[in-house]
């Protein structure tokens, strides 16, 4: 077997680009096209196996290793199906022409906060991330402008070289993608200096999104085509926004509805009273009857949280707090004793569980 090394003509520290250069030299001058002498065509065939071995950096370290220098099992042989249904079938060197070197970007995902206020009715918020940005120099086609791609030298713009392998069925004739353009069939002779012949770059975009009423923690939003721009002007992959919403230390949250606890003094508790609070959408007046009792629940219609699918809104429910109190003047001291003692007495007695205080906290919500 002879030295890849030398069938090109280079040294074995040779560079990428020296052994890409050796190549499409060889390639111009013994390929069937242009040279249909026999002894030219056994050339081009150990040539084209050569760089197929070299130009790869892992078979040719395993080549310099004094590894398997390629064949049936490597990088060379049956590329795929289509090489095999060809080689037993007929077919020579492909026909499909230039392909597309456009590809589709990709997904994004995005994770952003918001306050549980921005989830009552909904908010239009604004985000900037870094991202793949279509090129506007060249425009996604990856050339310098003024300039396009051209067709390949090597392949003629197949995208595949055919060579013959001697095998126990005879000669078979394979193919492989052109190792000078990839498979593309075309060469990006002069490569956009802004995006180095990729057909983006990477910029900060803004995009506006509308965060529905509802949401809650660890709902993704789908904007379509709004992820990253595709190789080549390749179409946009999507952006996916993953919700997080804030804790707040007035307000939480059970469904669509929004709970609250007030602190209601004694006195408000024994003969009712009426204030107005800032709930998170606004001033709430809140009515609170005569012997209101602590862990009573009262509910304010269609002042929760919009609902996410479907309509209307859920409800405030404000828990109260009676609080009694621990520092009095004897003066009131006096005043609450006769109070008490112009009452029949009411000693302390056991309550059952399910309508006693301890149920009330336990449902307070519910």
């Amino acid at each position: 077997m002879a030295d890849h090394y030398e069938v090109l003509g280079v040294s074995r520290d040779a560079s990428s680009d020296d052994i890409k250069k050796a190549y499409r030299r060889l390639a111009r001058e013994l390929h069937p096209d242009v040279n249909p002498d026999e002894e030219a065509q056994e050339r081009f065939k150990l040539v084209t196996h050569a760089y197929e071995v070299l130009s790869d950096p892992v078979s040719r370290d395993n080549y310099d290793r004094g590894g398997d220098s390629g064949g049936f099992g490597g990088g060379g042989g049956f590329a795929d199906f289509g090489d095999i249904f060809s080689t037993f079938f007929g077919g020579g060197q492909s026909s499909r022409g230039p392909r597309s070197r456009s590809e589709r970007g990709q997904d994004a995902l995005l994770r952003i906060e918001v306050d549980l206020a921005d989830v009552i009715a909904g908010v239009e918020k604004e985000i900037e991330f870094d991202t793949a940005a279509l090129c506007e120099t060249c425009n996604g086609t990856c050339c310098q402008p003024g300039t396009s791609p051209v067709t390949c030298d090597i392949c003629g713009g197949a995208g595949m070289i055919s060579r013959t392998v001697r095998s126990l069925l005879g000669n078979v004739m394979t193919q492989s993608p052109c190792g000078s353009c990839r498979g593309f069939g075309t060469v990006i002779a002069t490569p956009c200096t802004s995006c180095q012949g990729h057909g983006r770059v990477r910029a900060r975009r803004t995009v506006t999104i509308d965060v529905p009423a509802g949401v809650d923690s660890g709902v993704r939003l789908h904007l379509a085509g709004s992820g990253e721009a595709g190789q080549a002007g390749g179409p946009h992959g999507d952006l996916y926004i993953e919700i997080s919403v804030r804790h707040n230390d007035t307000f939480s949250r059970l469904k669509d509805d929004l709970l609250c606890t007030v602190d209601v003094a004694m006195t408000d508790a024994i003969l009712g009273t009426t204030f107005t609070f800032d709930a998170l959408d606004g001033p709430v007046e809140l009515e609170i009857k005569p012997g209101a009792q602590s862990a009573d629940v009262l509910v304010i219609k269609d002042r929760g949280i919009g609902r996410l699918r479907g309509n209307g809104r859920g409800d405030l429910r404000v828990g109260l707090h009676v609080l009694t109190p621990t520092k009095l003047s004897a003066k009131e001291k006096e005043m609450i004793a006769s109070f008490a003692a112009s009452r029949k007495p009411q000693p302390p007695v056991l309550s059952t569980f399910q309508q006693g205080l301890f149920a009330k906290l336990r449902d307070r919500f519910l």
